[in-house]
């Protein structure tokens, strides 16, 4: 079963008013963007912030003394061990800069009283990237550009493909996925989409369904216990030859040795992939003076029809500025007595 992402009624924006009680918050795992943007707001809204540059660990836990409320990023796994010293140091609410949460045991939070928010940001961002991910798999960008660079500027052995021509599935069809359809429409593919709620115009269709009759798949449902390796051995044998799966979701959405050998024995087209199940400690890391040791990983950048970005689609200004001001909104409306 496939569960949307989840919509929620905007938070009501609490620019230009002070707080009701004195407010102080800790944001982890800022870049210098989301620095200055926390910075800027705070400062809109008279509150206090305590950035720091690095993800949340026990090393920095201590920073949230004193404070309720933190704001966190999606590149660190935020465990029971780490959810119970923020406890301790009386940290009750965790607002994620993301639309998931699946990198915090958020049952495990609850359970001794720290409450985790979610934000929303423009889906716009993700949208853009899928389209961008989809035209280039589709027109062999990686081996072209490849060539390119190695001076050898013949034509791609294989002609490219039209959107127009192509049936696209669209796995989950919340905020992100619905932006995916809209965009569609106007290179007009033929789209059919799935999720346990239809939440759009489209052609909604089992996932069988969808893979059978899709020469491009693109997934936009959260991760959770249902959706993980929803694409596993029995499921990617059931793409037609020659499709092109395109993720900008999770990970671990797509079972990896399953992909890598559906790919290796060239039944799949290609895959453009910002997201790789086993990413942490490498995407966000500068790694070209240390062996990696992902075999999957590897195998996958090593396919010419295989084109990997570092978990980069959210990574616009708009969508930046969005999930600060939502972070800080939630924090804000927490200390005031309105849990989000």
């Amino acid at each position: 079963m496939i569960h949307r992402s989840s919509v929620r009624p905007a938070v009501p924006r609490l620019q230009h008013r002070s707080p009701a009680v004195a407010t102080g918050i800790t944001a982890y795992g800022c870049g210098p963007h989301e620095t200055r943007l926390f910075r800027e707001l705070a400062a809109r809204l008279g509150v206090t912030v305590t950035i720091a540059e690095e993800a949340l660990s026990r090393d920095n836990v201590e920073l949230a003394a004193g404070t309720r409320c933190i704001s966190v990023g999606h590149k660190a796994r935020i465990d029971d061990s780490l959810l119970l010293a923020l406890s301790t140091v009386g940290v009750e609410y965790v607002s994620t800069r993301s639309i998931g949460d699946n990198h915090i045991d958020v049952a495990y939070a609850a359970s001794i009283g720290i409450r985790v928010g979610t934000v929303s940001y423009s889906p716009d961002s993700v949208a853009d990237y899928t389209l961008m991910l989809m035209l280039m798999t589709l027109r062999h960008a990686t081996s072209v550009v490849r060539r390119a660079d190695a001076h050898d500027y013949r034509l791609h052995d294989v002609p490219g493909r039209e959107l127009r021509d192509l049936t696209v599935g669209v796995v989950g069809t919340g905020r992100i996925g619905a932006a995916v359809i809209d965009r569609l429409r106007g290179f007009g593919s033929r789209v059919v989409a799935h999720d346990v709620r239809r939440t759009t115009a489209a052609d909604y269709v089992s996932l069988d369904e969808l893979l059978r009759v899709s020469d491009i798949v693109t997934l936009h449902t959260p991760l959770t216990p249902e959706t993980h390796h929803l694409l596993d051995h029995r499921r990617l044998g059931r793409l037609k030859p020659g499709a092109v799966i395109v993720n900008t979701g999770r990970g671990p959405l797509i079972d990896n040795a399953a992909l890598v050998a559906a790919l290796e024995s060239g039944r799949l087209g290609g895959a453009a992939l910002d997201v790789v199940e086993g990413e942490e400690g490498v995407f966000y890391a500068d790694c070209r003076d240390r062996p990696l040791t992902r075999t999957s990983l590897m195998r996958l950048q090593a396919l010419p029809n295989v084109l990997i970005s570092p978990h980069t689609a959210f990574f616009t200004d708009h969508a930046l500025a969005d999930a600060v001001e939502d972070s800080l909104t939630h924090c804000l409306t927490y200390e005031n007595g309105h849990p989000a």
